[in-house]
């Protein structure tokens, strides 16, 4: 059976839910497993904790698609605050749609809801990170309108730089 935009449904999450809890964790550990999220599963502190800590934090959220009873699609939000804008802005923390379910557009419906609840929000902004060489993601993401950018251009475009703790 393939997916249609019309079989998949989209939802925010509700991390108290047990089955949303285990869709949350079950897929993000498919997208850590994936090369494209570093190869390796999540550790099982992390499966055990992530819910109740998103629970925990009134500025995330999340959006899950199903296909039925199958959980195909995740993406995870963070609110942040924009200094220039002095609004709140959306950061698009992970991005997650099984393989199976590729090319069929369940991102652009997961992200149809990410943009309703931002605004919702008052953001000013989504932001994301990708790597440069997820090809199939980047025009996923262009599609919805996200795009690089540089404030002058003799400063160049901005790059995401990370420091671990």
């Amino acid at each position: 059976m393939t997916a249609t935009a019309a079989s998949i449904e989209v939802f925010i999450a509700d991390y108290r839910n047990a089955a949303h809890a285990v869709a949350l964790v079950d897929l993000l550990d498919a997208y850590a497993s994936d090369p494209a999220g570093g190869g390796k599963p999540l550790d099982v502190a992390v499966r055990e904790s992530l819910p109740a800590e998103l629970a925990a934090r009134p500025q995330a959220f999340s959006v899950l698609a199903y296909e039925g009873e199958l959980p195909v699609g995740l993406i995870n939000c963070i609110e942040g605050f924009s200094t220039f804008a002095a609004k709140p802005l959306l950061n698009v923390h992970d991005v997650v749609v099984l393989s199976s379910h590729r090319g069929k557009r369940v991102a652009q419906r997961m992200f149809a809801l990410v943009e309703q609840e931002a605004r919702r929000r008052g953001a000013c902004k989504l932001t994301l990170e990708v790597l440069s060489g997820n090809a199939p993601a980047l025009r996923a993401y262009e599609r919805e309108g996200f795009a690089g950018y540089q404030l002058d251009p003799a400063f160049g475009t901005a790059v995401f730089l990370q420091k671990k703790l």
